[in-house]
Formats: C-alpha cells, structure tokens, sequence
C-alpha cells in the first residue's frame, strides 16, 4: 500500500518522525528480522506502524499482518491509532476479558487484514479457525519484554508455528533483552536480524524533558502528603502507582472523599470497569489515576503531566517504566517521589532532583477536570460510528462540537467526553431519544 506520510502524520497531530522512526521506516521496507531497541513512550507503535502498512496488499481481503502484543489496552490503543490514520485497511484487536465467540463475529463481520491479539486469545482463535495463518508474512512482537515478563513465550512460539509463509519477524523491546537472539532463530530458522538501537540516544532524550521532584511526607500513611501535592499540580493530569491492588483501592476512595476527580486501575477488576477508567481518564472526566505497574507498560495517554511514585519501585527498570507514563513523545513531564519518614531515596535515582516542601496545614484545593464521560450502550456491532455520536449529541443533544472532546467506540459501547457544565442538560434533552434509530442507554459514566 502506497503511504502518504504528510497526510497520516497530520491526522495523528504529529509534525514529523524521530530519527528512531525514521530508521524503522527504512528498515521495514525489506523483507528479514528486524529488533527495534527504545524506550517506553518514544513512539515505536507509530515506528513498525508506518512500514507494516507498506505491506499491505489493498486487494488482498485475507489476514496478512499479525501483531502481538502483552495487554489488551495495548492490543486496542495501536488498533487506534491505525484507525485514526483512516486508511483503506481493516483492522481488528483480540483479547481476553471478554467472550471469544464475540469475536469470532467480529473476525467474521470485519475480515481483518491486520490483528492486534494478546498471546493466548491470538492462539484460541487459531487453533479454533477463527483465523487463517496462510497469508500472513509479517508478524510484529511489540513490548517483547513484557511479553517474556508476563510468560507468554510458549503462547509465542505456538501462534508463530502457524504461519508457514512468514517472511518477516519485527521485535520491540524497553530493555535489552538477551533472549531477543534465541527467540528470532527459533521463529525463523536462523539467527540474522537488523538490530536498531536507540536505548541510549532515546532515554537521554526523554531524560532532558523529565523534571524530577522529591516530597516528604511527616507521616508512614502518605494520604495527606499526596493530596497536597496533587492540589500543588493544580489539575494536571496525573498517575499515581502504588505497589498493591489493594492500595488502589483504599487511596482512590480517600482521594475521591476529599473531592478529587479520580479512577482506579488494577488487575483484579473487570475488563470492562478498567477500559471505563482509562476512557474517564484519557477523556479529561478524571485528572487522576491510581493504578498499580499494570499502567507502566501498555497505555498511550499522551496528556499525562506527571507520574507520582507514591510507593517507591523495586528495582530500576520499574521505575523507568513508570516514569515512561509522562514525556512522551516531545511533551515534558514531572516525576514525584513521596518519601515516608523511614524511606531512603534509592540509589538508582538521578542526582538531578529537586526537593519542594509541602504546606500540610493547607486545605486540600481540587481541580474540576474539564469534562464528564458519557457511556452509550451501542458501539461497533450496531455500526456506530464516531460520526454518529457526534450528530446525535449535536442534532438532538443541542450541544456545539466543541463542546464535544474524545469519543471512543467499542464493540458494545460507546464513551464520548462532554464539557462539564453541559451534561445535565444534555441528559435531559435525549430522553427517551434514539441514537441511530436505535434505543439505548445513555448516561453518565460511573466510576
């Protein structure tokens, strides 16, 4: 498929690649192994994105491009992004969380030429031939790392059995992994690969645009101290990680108690409740989110100001993922350590902090986040499409689009961020009003 790059970047609201991904383009556009180094938050999704969709034969209506990826949020934020870049492909992301033979109606109704499939999903629709492998030539690993970290690699090496005319093999990775060599010659039958480097050129670029901050909290119990220094950001968008689910549970009600517009994210909740945080969140209805490390690998929300380690990371590596949260892309970003009164900052911290001291006598000052999240019980199954919602809420809502921000489209469902002060009577206006000709729920999202 022919890529027109001005057009595709305008639509993404990016002005130009990175020399990273510049260097993948090239790269990409021959057939052979390619493992692509860099670390979290520099763009490689668009980096294998722009060659993969080089490979794309438009007449070709069979499955030619497998990516497999360690999360289903990361398996639908890359669907899209190749959504957004509104190209003559058909795209489709698979993973666990919810019913498999939902998507075997999907795979069935869509015909997708390009997957975006967690390991063991990817691996149930091909043994159960929901997916046919004959065609597909490129298969992209992305967050290698974190696939091998999580224990993906027998699931890895089944789905990349299948595929008996795979010609090429790209691999991404935040680390250096040293099982990258054994891993390519198992899939493709030899050792050879292009290996592209930007470990070191890219972190200390992301470094240059991170600002790192060190609180003291007076107390073990770091509630008070973290709400001070959310009030200290005035508003800006925000993750706070902490190490346990339970910890997100126990900080996200006392925050929410004190006033503060805030989601939590953990494992042990439903898909569903978790895709509705990150849409509250990524939407601008909450300005805050309490997550465990779940958030440090695999979500793109390119708004987050500053990631606050309210307990501190384990290792290095932890903590460089979760600091690649914020500073992505060119955009800068605060790092915030709260250090309890028996803490020691680690040592793998950089020198280059700034201590800021905390009034704890002052009220906490919450920052209203600029929109509410509406939740509509129709999506991509009943063909809606952001075109729709965004008519409806004009036409029979009476709002002005710019009154209108993120509308995000799921199989079942449908999430679209309205200004704050226009909701309620937004609600009121479609009652009993049909979207698309179809009844629905329409409704305020609930935490």
């Amino acid at each position: 498929m022919t890529l027109d790059l001005p057009t595709i970047l305008d639509r993404l609201g990016f002005n130009g690649l990175t020399p990273m991904q510049q260097a993948m383009h090239r790269a990409g556009s021959k057939r052979g192994s390619i493992v692509l180094l860099s670390p979290t938050g520099t763009g490689k999704t668009l980096a294998y994105l722009l060659p993969l969709i080089e490979r794309i034969e438009p007449q070709n209506e069979s499955l030619q491009v497998v990516v497999i990826v360690p999360t289903r949020e990361l398996a639908a934020q890359s669907e899209e992004v190749l959504r957004r870049m509104k190209l003559d492909v058909r795209q489709l992301s698979l993973y666990g969380g919810r019913p498999a033979m939902r998507e075997h109606t999907l795979i069935k109704e869509v015909r997708p030429q390009v997957v975006f499939a967690t390991p063991g999903r990817l691996c149930d629709h091909l043994r159960k031939g929901n997916l046919s492998p004959e065609a597909v030539r490129l298969v992209v690993v992305d967050e290698f790392d974190k696939c091998l970290e999580l224990g993906f690699q027998e699931e890895m090496g089944e789905a990349l059995g299948s595929f008996a005319s795979l010609d090429s093999l790209w691999l991404t990775s935040a680390t250096d992994a040293d099982r990258i060599p054994g891993f390519v010659r198992q899939a493709m039958g030899h050792e050879g690969y292009t290996l592209l480097d930007y470990l070191t050129i890219s972190s200390r670029a992301v470094n240059d645009r991170l600002e790192v901050k060190v609180v003291t909290s007076p107390r073990k119990d770091k509630l008070q101290t973290l709400g001070h220094l959310l009030t200290a950001l005035e508003g800006a968008p925000a993750i706070v990680f902490v190490s346990h689910r339970e910890s997100v549970d126990r900080i996200s009600d006392y925050l929410r108690s004190a006033g503060f517009a805030v989601v939590a994210y953990h494992g042990g909740m439903e898909q569903t409740d978790r895709e509705r945080a990150l849409y509250k969140f990524r939407g601008g209805a909450a300005n805050v989110l309490v997550s465990t490390d779940l958030a440090s690998r695999g979500i793109d929300i390119p708004e987050v100001r500053a990631v606050i380690h309210y307990h501190l990371p384990l290792k290095a590596e932890e903590y460089v993922h979760r600091n690649g949260r914020t500073a992505r892309w060119e955009a800068d970003g605060t790092i915030c350590l709260i250090l309890g009164p028996e803490e020691q900052l680690p040592a793998w911290v950089s020198a280059g902090y700034e201590r800021i001291p905390l009034d704890e006598e002052m009220p906490f000052r919450p920052v209203a986040p600029a929109y509410d999240m509406l939740y509509i019980g129709r999506g991509k199954r009943d063909k809606l499409s952001r075109g729709d919602v965004l008519g409806f809420l004009c036409k029979k809502g009476g709002l002005e689009a710019s009154q209108i921000g993120r509308i995000d489209i799921e199989a079942s469902s449908a999430y679209a961020a309205v200004e704050r002060n226009a909701v309620h009577p937004l609600i009121e206006r479609i009652k009993g009003e049909k979207i698309k000709g179809m009844k629905t729920i329409i409704e305020v999202s609930k935490r």
